[in-house]
């Protein structure tokens, strides 16, 4: 058993743990009875689930040979081509797996759709702020599937050039990149609300060859054109060779574009191009917040064995079905959430902000939709808390049995609300992965209990630990996140960047041939995990290191704090400057007494030495275009480095609000 999933008999009280119908009803519990069975897995342990979860853990970073070809086999993938090993390789960076094979993403993402019971029931289910569900089914999403195909190779489209998507999160979206992935063209999407210079940064570096693209979006109760900011996509993607026109707002395709709906109106059974199992899917992007953003390349078969062990083991989804998560087009969720189709779940998709017509308009969502696992922000989560919103009183939840949350570690408050104001009997999964990997490197496993503040575990095939600066595991401390193993849909590499050196600048400078994801965590003797902030944004106060996601769960506890950022600044003259911004609720004033209720909450409930040297008010708290904290860009800033410098402005959501900072570090350092 490895020091991560060293068991302990004794621990705190869980906030929910499963039932033993619940237990022996998991898709997790039968794959390891199988597992052991028929791969060499460990047998369960009887009447002790976390016993049996670490063991099975511990052989699946042991083993990783066997492990994923068990999954292979269990979630029944179709090769086209055999695979002549599993792992030929197991460097990181530079892992090969299942050399030899070929096969098809979306020709899994579309197969229950073949089962005639089902090609009548909802593939997809599509909301918008209207709140008016509408259904694809799975026969519908095949044919438009199989006609956009069609169509692409009519284009030109081959196997590896770029198709883009300029789109919410819509039916569409998902239709483009299906009928992308069925091609083995490379899929990249920004979502409608990114300016055009976010978007160029992202799309030239790809250089796509077509461009699906809205009129328009809707938000917030308003409708916001597009059209000169597609106009100035076009002229600024030279690569392009058609631009296909979805028309969300009701205009007329701009000169030489495509119509949506005559490019999907044949409704043809789709051909896959069957490609190699490490053959680009799609492109992701990283925030870019201190330059371009890193165009992450992820593989087909990579993201097809990830997707499938992680929706199917650790989502506990399947047949019968739904999965919601709130989420963009410019954002991995986005992804993963498409993904649920792999398991032949419905997938739910949410096109509109999230809290109109209200703060509760998400659990509005879940009511409509009925989704069996839903998936939000711990912000969003944290929102609904100041807001007095009741979910479980004033909506029907009652076929949601998951709540999951990401985008930033979920507060031990937020637990405590989603126990007490959805449901007592939830499954509370708060998960921590990364565009990166495009999945979860620890959180949701259905059979172990929930504890307040933690994730539930690492996930099978990940060998998740908390390191020192010297490279040695650690327990119950704090330590830099890291994977030791190689993981199917960790990047098979950065575009335009030949040599792999700014992949491998990016994951394996501090430990080689280990990839250190930049979180700060504590891996638990009784193998959960918890996660503190990006460890370089993280706090040192006279040797003692902190998370800012601590100070950040502490302070916006308090009614009168909408959102912080905490800093901690190293100076020239080797002092230590640690500011704390606040954006206030409104109505509140930062006086002397609020400012010294901070001060008491930090040294009560963490440490004297994290008490803030100032608490200043903020107009508001920077994030990137997919809502995560502004932290090391607003470092540089309070150093005095200037804004071209520090940040790159197509990748923050409100530029004005970095502007006080730069203006702060001036006055510091002139």
């Amino acid at each position: 058993m490895t020091a991560a999933h060293a068991a302990s008999p004794s621990g705190p009280t869980p906030l929910w743990e499963p039932g033993p119908d619940r237990i022996a009803a998991a898709g997790l519990t039968r794959f390891h009875s199988w597992a052991a069975e028929t791969h060499g897995a460990p047998s369960p342990v009887p009447g002790d689930p976390g016993a049996s979860y670490a063991a099975l853990h511990h052989w699946s970073v042991t083993a990783l040979d066997t492990f994923w070809q068990s999954v292979t086999s269990w979630f029944g993938v179709s090769f086209a081509t055999p695979p002549e090993d599993v792992l030929a390789d197991r460097s990181m960076p530079g892992a090969r797996w299942f050399p030899g094979a070929t096969l098809n993403y979306a020709e899994h993402a579309l197969r229950a759709g073949l089962d005639p019971e089902r090609a009548g029931s909802p593939a997809l289910l599509c909301v918008d702020e209207r709140q008016e569900p509408r259904a694809v089914t799975w026969a519908e999403l095949r044919g438009q599937v199989g006609s956009l195909a069609e169509e692409l190779r009519k284009l030109g489209v081959q196997p590896g050039d770029r198709v883009s998507g300029y789109l919410p999160n819509i039916p569409e979206a998902v239709v483009a990149l299906l009928a992308t992935a069925a091609v083995g063209a490379v899929w990249t999407s920004c979502a409608p609300d990114f300016g055009a210079r976010s978007v160029l940064d992202r799309f030239q570096q790809v250089e796509p060859v077509v461009l699906f693209t809205v009129d328009g979006y809707r938000y917030g109760g308003k409708e916001h054109d597009r059209t000169a900011t597609v106009a100035e996509l076009r002229g600024a993607l030279p690569s392009l060779r058609a631009v296909v026109h979805v028309p969300l707002l009701g205009t007329p395709p701009p000169g030489g574009a495509l119509e949506w709906a005559a490019l999907i109106s044949g409704s043809r059974e789709p051909e896959f191009t069957h490609v190699p199992f490490d053959h680009p899917l799609w492109v992701l992007y990283s925030s870019g917040t201190t330059g371009l953003p890193k165009a992450i390349v992820q593989s087909q078969g990579g993201i097809l064995v990830e997707h499938l062990k992680q929706l199917g083991l650790h989502c506990d989804l399947g047949p019968g079905d739904r999965i919601f998560w709130y989420t963009s087009t410019g954002w991995m969720m986005w992804n993963f959430l498409v993904s649920g189709l792999l398991v032949g779940s419905t997938v739910v998709l949410h096109d509109g902000s999230p809290g109109y017509p209200d703060t509760a308009a998400q659990w509005r969502v879940a009511e409509l939709t009925r989704p069996t696992l839903f998936g939000t922000s711990a912000a969003y989560v944290m929102a609904c808390a100041k807001a007095d919103v009741h979910p479980g009183r004033d909506f029907d939840l009652s076929h949601t049995r998951c709540v999951a949350t990401t985008g930033s570690p979920l507060p031990p408050d937020g637990f405590r609300w989603l126990h007490d104001e959805v449901a007592q009997d939830l499954w509370i999964a708060s998960v921590s992965g990364g565009t990166d990997v495009c999945s979860c490197f620890a959180g949701a496993v259905p059979t172990l209990p929930v504890h307040i503040g933690e994730l539930q575990a690492p996930g099978l095939g990940t060998d998740l630990q908390a390191w020192d600066p010297q490279g040695r595991p650690l327990v119950d401390e704090v330590g830099e996140l890291v994977v030791t193993t190689p993981m199917p849909s960790m990047p098979v590499r950065f575009w335009n960047d030949p040599d792999g050196s700014r992949y491998r600048d990016s994951y394996f400078d501090m430990y080689p041939g280990v990839w250190r994801h930049g979180d700060w965590t504590t891996v638990t003797s009784r193998g959960s995990v918890i996660i503190h902030g990006r460890s370089d944004s993280t706090l040192n106060r006279q040797g003692v290191r902190m998370g800012s996601a601590d100070i950040y769960e502490a302070v916006e506890r308090l009614p009168e704090v909408r959102e912080s950022l905490v800093i901690g600044v190293e100076e020239p003259d080797g002092g230590y400057w640690m500011p704390l911004f606040v954006h206030l609720a409104a109505g509140a004033v930062l006086d002397d007494s609020l400012r010294d209720r901070i001060r008491r909450t930090i040294r009560a409930e963490l440490s004297p030495r994290h008490v803030p040297d100032e608490i200043l008010e903020i107009q508001g708290v920077p994030h990137t275009l997919t809502g995560k904290r502004i932290e090391v860009p607003v470092k540089r800033l309070l150093q005095g480095v200037p804004m071209e410098r520090a940040v790159n402005p197509g990748s923050v959501d409100d530029l004005e609000l970095l502007r006080h900072f730069e203006r702060l570090g001036r006055a510091r350092t002139s």
